[in-house]
């Protein structure tokens, strides 16, 4: 199966490709992609490097166009298109029906891989894809058991790749209503979640609140590590309970399921992270590597390495055992 890496620089780009991946996937600096924060992403000469630095290695590129267009600006996504293309990207990520129909008919030579933000879940989703713009993989969302995607891989006639480590994202992928509402700034438009510019804390007492546009997120007491406050991990009262309703400020790993994924149909595993330093990448991704690699029973002790690096200093196997509460 093929490792997934993200880059966020150029420089965490380089550790991507000298730490093991087989592909490593990044944006431009603007909305087109869902990683759009100040001080991350690739201009077009970065991008052109990247390519040249990854592929005389022997390792892929994949362009991130992972947002949805907005009206009237189309241009801006189809300029991109077209230059991730001319710089050599082995493939682009597309989540907008319009953008996936131009890159189709414009450069039907382009590999297509469809995002995890398109929701595509079921095998007729995935069968429209690869009828309609020729996908050649999609990316599924992270709300699916093994035996879900088993069921979905012996009927469509593209590649499957799954995250199976980093970040979590709120139930189905591409509904980040939550954040849109309190910031007015889309992810899936604008590619801002939870942005800097509307995030907030002040002490109350002993406690830590963080705030998000103005929304109380959650609240820390004098010994609880802060965390960043996005909406949908956010500690919310229910009944009279206190608790995180979305989703628990953790970390995905499921590389416990390695030889499960690869005999439901995976064809390859993706790691979250473009905003991540270049020490994480490095560390993740050679551990991953390695792990890979590795026989069944000695992957606990090289993923037990990453436990540091994790959101809360835990781990989950997130839909992949669904046990909701």
């Amino acid at each position: 199966m093929e490792l997934i890496c993200p880059a966020g620089t150029p420089s965490s780009f380089r550790e991507a490709v000298d730490a093991g991946a087989g592909a490593v996937y990044c944006g431009f600096r603007d909305e087109t992609n869902a990683r759009n924060f100040p001080g991350l992403n690739f201009d077009l000469q970065e991008l052109r490097e990247a390519v040249s630095y990854a592929g005389t290695r022997g390792v892929k590129t994949f362009v991130a166009l992972n947002t949805f267009m907005t009206a009237g600006r189309e241009d801006l996504w189809y300029r991109r298109a077209q230059e991730a293309t001319d710089a050599g990207a082995d493939a682009l990520i597309v989540a907008d029906f319009g953008l996936m129909a131009h890159v189709a008919e414009r450069h039907p030579h382009q590999r297509l891989h469809i995002s995890v933000q398109a929701s595509a879940s079921n095998p007729d989703a995935l069968a429209y894809l690869v009828e309609s713009f020729g996908a050649a993989r999609v990316v599924l969302p992270r709300t699916l058991t093994v035996a879900d995607i088993a069921r979905i891989a012996r009927r469509v006639a593209c590649e499957l790749e799954v995250f199976v480590f980093g970040g979590l994202c709120v139930m189905a992928e591409g509904r980040c209503s939550l954040s849109s509402y309190a910031t007015g700034k889309s992810p899936n438009m604008n590619g801002v979640c939870s942005p800097a510019s509307h995030v907030r804390y002040r002490q109350e007492g002993t406690d830590m609140v963080s705030e998000l546009g103005g929304y109380t997120i959650n609240r820390f007491s004098e010994r609880e590590p802060a965390g960043y406050p996005t909406l949908c991990k956010g500690r919310f009262a229910i009944g009279k309970s206190k608790t995180y309703a979305f989703e628990d400020p953790v970390s995905l790993d499921v590389m416990d399921q390695l030889d499960e994924l690869e005999a439901a149909g995976v064809t390859a595993l993706k790691v979250e992270g473009r905003q991540r330093g270049k020490a994480y990448i490095s560390q993740v991704v050679s551990t991953l590597r390695a792990t890979m690699k590795a026989a069944p029973a000695d992957r606990p002790a090289l993923m037990a390495r990453l436990k540091a690096l994790s959101e809360g200093l835990e781990t989950t196997h997130g839909a992949y055992e669904k046990r909701w509460r």
